[in-house]
């Protein structure tokens, strides 16, 4: 048999045993130096998420105050931008389609807070983090609509 057709076999044969644990451990120390970074995103992506929601929720609050006159009352609460309120003071001109298409809750699974007249004078807008207490830091900080 000549010498090129037994290379062109050895080569159909395909990877040793080393070869597979060469790769095998190439793989490990790629993940080794990878899923430290990875484990503590999915956090967070939660405070980028409730960031985003907090800026579209008091951009539909805005809306509703340019269609009715103000803001929903604290016990009207942030459903007032999925359904007509019913209760005192009635909107004059909501917009039929709504305003949001859910009722909002935090991506951790809380409602957000809504207060109107806040602090400022318009309205107060914030959820607790992770931990749904006030304060904290990190992930358990307190968000708000101003937060950036």
């Amino acid at each position: 048999m000549p010498p090129s057709l037994r290379r062109r076999r050895a080569l159909r044969r395909g990877l040793t045993l080393v070869e597979m644990i060469v790769v095998l451990v190439i793989i490990a120390l790629v993940a080794v130096m990878i899923v430290p970074n990875v484990i503590g995103r999915p956090d967070q992506a939660r405070v980028t998420v409730a960031k985003t929601d907090l800026r579209t929720i008091a951009a539909a609050l805005r809306m509703y105050r340019l269609d009715n006159g103000g803001y929903p009352t604290t016990e009207q609460g942030l459903i007032a931008l999925v359904e007509r309120p019913t209760a005192a003071p009635a909107p004059t001109n909501w917009n039929a389609e709504g305003y949001l298409p859910e009722a909002p809750r935090d991506p951790w699974g809380q409602d957000y807070i809504y207060r109107s007249p806040g602090a400022n004078g318009a309205f107060d807008l914030m959820t607790y983090g992770r931990d749904g207490e006030a304060g904290g830091e990190g992930v358990d900080a307190d968000l708000t609509d101003r937060t950036r």
